[in-house]
Order: C-alpha cells, then structure tokens, then sequence
C-alpha cells in the first residue's frame, strides 16, 4: 500500500474533518470511566535496576491476531518514577485507549481496542520476541531507559526488520533532564552509523493521512519546558528517500494529552493536533 492512496479532495477532507470532531466528543464520553481505572504507582513496590514495574490497570496483554494494536514498550527500573509509575508508563491505558478510537473512527484501521480488562495496548520489552508482531511502539520518557545487551540488540533487530519506534513525554534541557540525550547516547550504540534529523514539517510523515501544519501543532501540543517541541528522527541508512526508523517528539508530550482529551483538561483544538500526529506517525509507519 502506498501513501498516496490517503490523499484526499478538499471535499473529503471536510468530511475527514467533521468525522474527527465528533470522534473527540466520543472519546470525551469515556473519560469519567479511564479516570477510575488509572492506578496509583506510588503504592506499588519499589524494585531494583533490573525489576519490571507492572501497572495496576495492567490485565495482561491481548493475543495478537494480526490487527493493528498499540505497543507500548516497557523498560527495566523505575527510572523518572511518579504517581503512575516509572517513565515508560505514565499516562497508561488511558493515552492509548482514546488513541486508538480516534484511529479507528477516523481511518480505515481497525485496531485492537478492548478485550475484558485489557484495554487499549500490549505491554511489550524490547528483549521479548513478540515485540516484532508490532510494527509500530512507543516509550515514554526515554530518559530513564537503560537497556541492558539482550533489550539493545532487541532494539536494534527491530529497528533493521522494518520497525517504528515513536519516543515521547521527555525533556532536553530543563531543571538538569538531559533525555534526549540519553536517547542519542543509547541509539548511537545500536546504529553506531544513524544521524538525528531535525523534521521540517515537508516530511511525508506529516502528509501521510492529515496535512500537518508542524507550526500550528507545535503552538497546540503539550510543550513543557524551555523550549518548543521539536521532531526528529532518523532515515534508514540515512538517506531521506527511504523510511523513517524512529521518531522523537523533544520537549512534547503528545501521549498525556491523548491521556486527558477525555477530561476537558486539554482544549479540543491542542488535543486534535497531538492526535493527528499520532495518526499520521502509524499510517506514514503502516504504509512505508
């Protein structure tokens, strides 16, 4: 499937775009219901290096049968540790719960949503075999991974294999939280050869369902900080022609404003702009 088959008329982006609006107050709906699910982390144990935290809304993982479904990558420690737990599960389920149904409502995907208890996502380590059923994850809070050999080569081998990692909810510069530089640091020792691109916004994974204006979404997503988000990432063998491997979202947090568009917290118009970042990052994944 190629990415110009998502592009669309003025008219059927009118249609696509009134479609959205209503999947929004949809998702608003559930919100009372995803609050009450959201554990408290700080009554969980506080383990070693080498513990994997587990959530408490957390029910197991779906069994995959070929649909699309949310990966969320879980890390080792409990690294950048608050009221929802480690790094890698802050705004968990509920950031994937409305992303998915916004997904599903406003695309041709059909993603996995809910089965009983587990909701929304597949917990998954980067050294678990399962992991390359998924061609798409994402980690919060980069800044607290640490990955050990099995979970680097992991990382690596679903990188080479056709993988997409997003990297979200991290910091580069403020109050001493150098994240992004753990990230470079980390990627740097799984592809000694990749280089960091800084997205312009011309990237045809800005164009791949929605026309993204990259200025418009950095004025409406949730930056904290200093500075502004900014996107980056980095090409297969380095070459823009070919796919994107990974993309990271630097000082943004698109992932808790996914988390409370349910709530009213976060304005429509910022929370639509993180969700069609979000789509557009699976459909530009799913078709390259």
């Amino acid at each position: 499937m190629k990415s110009r088959r998502w592009a669309m008329g003025d008219r059927r982006r009118a249609i696509r775009s009134a479609l959205f609006v209503v999947a929004m107050v949809a998702v608003a709906s559930a919100g009372a219901d995803a609050q009450r699910r959201r554990g408290n982390g700080f009554d969980q144990f506080f383990g070693g290096d080498n513990d994997m935290y587990q959530p408490p809304a957390y029910h197991g993982n779906v069994p995959y049968d070929g649909r699309f479904t949310f990966a969320r990558i879980r890390y080792r420690g409990f690294a950048h540790f608050g009221p929802e737990g480690p790094g890698w599960s802050h705004d968990y389920p509920d950031a994937e719960e409305n992303f998915t149904k916004i997904l599903r409502d406003v695309t041709i995907v059909r993603p996995f949503l809910q089965d009983g208890p587990m909701v929304g996502s597949v917990l998954i380590a980067l050294d678990d075999p399962a992991l390359f059923k998924y061609p798409v994850s994402y980690m919060s809070e980069p800044g607290g991974w640490h990955p050990n050999d099995k979970e680097m080569a992991g990382f690596r081998a679903y990188l080479l294999k056709g993988g997409f990692m997003i990297f979200d909810d991290f910091r580069e510069g403020w109050r001493g939280e150098y994240d992004f530089t753990n990230l470079q640091q980390i990627v740097a020792k799984a592809l000694p050869k990749a280089k960091w691109v800084q997205l312009t916004g011309n990237e045809s994974i800005f164009h791949s369902f929605f026309d993204v204006d990259l200025n418009k979404a950095i004025s409406g997503t949730s930056a904290y900080g200093t500075r502004p988000p900014s996107y980056w990432g980095i090409y297969e063998n380095n070459d823009p022609k070919k796919r994107l491997m990974i993309i990271a979202n630097v000082d943004d947090d698109i992932g808790e404003s996914w988390q409370y568009s349910a709530t009213g917290f976060v304005p429509i118009a910022a929370a639509n702009e993180t969700y069609k970042l979000g789509i557009n990052y699976v459909i530009y994944a799913l078709t390259h």
